[in-house]
């Protein structure tokens, strides 16, 4: 019964950063539930155990009265047994509605995740070669913020083109700009690592 998440998680090309951890998320989100299902699991066969042993107990009480000799059981003992079965088997329900919601809870998850839309990657239009426009005439390229844009964005953007930054250097690069308030237009500089591909 329980979902795989092969069949979901499984695309076309290279993944980007975003639905990497977004794959990671789904994945930790099934191992926990999945866990939960394998405790309640365990703990069902621990019932039918206990259930079995109880009405073992029960067929011997009924067998007794046959016998010659020895201890007899009352209807109360009958009873109270019953009435332990009863509430063994009520409690095996119990865990059973919790399963299937569980599990009806976990495909929500994975098809969240699954169809969830990875968040659009800016993109760099235009990579002015080495300048000497930031601080300490460090050599870099000139970026234009556009809607949705963010310092992590950005970096994202650069190193998937082989430009190593980080969000660190790129607010380290532009010490006047306010990184929580970035506006359409504004232009920001992009430090470029030694070790960055040149475009």
């Amino acid at each position: 019964m329980l979902i795989s998440l092969a069949p979901m998680l499984r695309g076309q090309g290279s993944p980007s950063a975003a639905e990497v951890a977004s794959r990671q998320e789904a994945e930790e989100n099934y191992k926990t539930l999945r866990g939960h299902v394998d405790d309640m699991v365990a703990a069902q066969a621990d019932q039918a155990k206990r259930i079995q042993a109880l009405a073992k107990e029960i067929a011997d009480l009924r067998d007794q009265p046959a016998k010659p000799a020895g201890n007899f059981a009352s209807q109360d003992d009958l009873k109270r047994l019953a009435d332990a079965i009863q509430e063994i088997d009520k409690k095996r329900e119990a865990d059973k509605e919790l399963i299937l919601h569980e599990i009806a809870k976990l495909g929500k998850t994975i098809a969240v995740s699954a169809n969830r839309p990875s968040p659009k990657q800016p993109v760099i239009e235009s990579k002015e070669s080495a300048t000497s426009s930031g601080p300490d005439n460090q050599a870099g390229y000139t970026y234009v913020i556009k809607k949705g844009d963010t310092y992590s964005v950005v970096a994202l953007a650069y190193r998937e083109q082989g430009i190593k930054v980080s969000t660190e250097q790129i607010e380290k690069a532009n010490p006047g700009v306010d990184p929580a308030r970035l506006r359409v237009g504004q232009k920001i500089f992009i430090p470029a690592s030694a070790g960055s591909a040149g475009k």
